[in-house]
């Protein structure tokens, strides 16, 4: 099989694999029976579609071989298909039968259920990041581990601890009721965007950015605002990943990470870029904004700024103000703190740090000691600074960010002499 052909399979199986599995989890209501029979599917495809062709309904090719092989497993295993019996029966009872629960040729997409499922607060917040990878994204037990830069072992416990926690709990494979929704919304967005802070700003190793990472969030992000296309927070998501993962290209040099101002903005994606600013407007349109659309509307703003020099910063520290008041959190105000000092003037940004600065939750956050340090360089504080890009330098976890505080450091000890 050449490389392409390939290379054509493998991005049709990642499209068609969260798909593939939600159908199966909704029809056997088991999700270790699903998995092992859509794995055994996609193999089948490998064997046959490089010979016969890819079927004009894919899709339905999958689900109709994955079914077989899932009567056949049954068979063999009379117990299991009685447990699953039960299960039917109890799944039955708990909701009335509708024509939406029929077996349908025209495959129906139920990965909106999945997404649910796999961040149900009672999950573990890393349970749920790797079981959603796994499920959603299609991702295997060992691409999980490299994905968080964790051993193969601890990614397998980690996805099979959710699955025993879905099975044990009896976490339903449903969508939210209406009245529901506004509370159980919030946990689906968060697992998608903490996939990608880890994969636009990763923890530890060698790169700044894990790109397959981001574009398999980004990906999670386009197919959530297709199922639901009225929510505004998901637009909101969608579009502070793409404003954000629009200048991945111009993040480094040389192995070193650039601020904004040094990045070469010729580098950014335009298309992304005017995608991310239309799903803004939807974010920000009717009623009270949401998180997502206030982070989106300041990452919009700073892609769109023709030069650093021409951010709009008055516009930002008003919208971080904004941020503040429907998610207060210590980041918000440092974030909030460096926009008033870029708009002000980086004494004034110095004084509204100072009040962080005995912020448990800041204390180990190198972002903090780096923006403190900043500050104090533009105030010719250089021995100050100094000690701040020391504190940053201890606590930061990738090797980019580490070159560029070696580099500020190194000047700050030069200036300060």
């Amino acid at each position: 099989m050449s490389d392409y052909t390939r290379a054509s399979l493998e991005s049709v199986f990642r499209e068609e694999h969260g798909r593939l599995l939600a159908t199966l989890v909704r029809r056997y209501g088991d999700l270790d029976l699903a998995e092992e029979v859509t794995s055994e599917a996609l193999e089948a495809a490998l064997q046959h579609w490089p010979i016969d062709g890819v079927p004009i309904k894919p899709g339905a090719w999958l689900l109709t071989t994955a079914r077989r092989r899932a009567v056949d497993r049954l068979r063999r295993d009379q117990s299991y298909a009685a447990r699953l019996a039960i299960l039917h029966v109890e799944q039955d009872r708990a909701a009335p039968v509708s024509a939406a629960d029929e077996p349908s040729e025209d495959f129906p997409d139920e990965r909106l259920q999945l997404f649910f499922t796999c961040a149900h607060p009672a999950l573990q917040a890393d349970d749920r990041l790797a079981i959603t990878l796994r499920c959603l994204a299609g991702l295997t037990t060992a691409e999980v581990a490299r994905a968080f830069v964790i051993p193969q072992s601890t990614a397998g416990q980690r996805i099979s601890r959710a699955k025993k926690k879905i099975r044990d709990a009896r976490i339903p494979f449903r969508v939210p009721d209406t009245d529901e929704l506004p509370q159980r919304l919030p946990g689906v967005l968060q697992v998608v965007y903490s996939i990608f802070t880890e994969a636009y700003s990763a923890s530890s190793g060698e790169n700044l950015i894990r790109l397959d990472l981001a574009e398999e969030a980004l990906r999670l992000g386009r197919i959530l605002r297709a199922l639901l296309p009225n929510e505004r927070e998901a637009s909101g998501l969608l579009a502070l990943m793409l404003s954000t993962h629009a200048r991945h290209a111009a993040r480094t040099r040389d192995g070193m990470v650039l601020m904004l101002e040094e990045q070469d903005r010729e580098l950014w994606d335009r298309d992304m870029i005017a995608e991310g600013s239309t799903l803004v407007v939807h974010a920000l349109t009717g009623g009270s904004p949401g998180p997502y659309g206030v982070q989106a509307a300041i990452a919009s703003l700073h892609a769109e700024a023709p030069t650093a020099a021409e951010t709009d910063w008055p516009q930002i520290v008003e919208l971080f103000g904004v941020l503040a008041t429907i998610a207060p959190s210590p980041i918000v105000s440092l974030n909030r703190a460096a926009a008033v000092a870029m708009r002000d003037g980086p004494q004034v940004g110095l004084e509204l740090l100072e009040l962080l600065r005995r912020d448990p939750q800041l204390q180990s956050y190198h972002p903090f000691h780096a923006a403190r340090a900043d500050l104090l360089c533009r105030c010719n504080r250089f021995d100050e600074a100094a000690d701040d890009f020391r504190r940053a330098l201890a606590l930061a976890g990738s090797e980019p960010e580490r070159r560029y505080l070696r580099r500020r450091l190194m000047e700050a000890e030069r200036s300060g002499g």
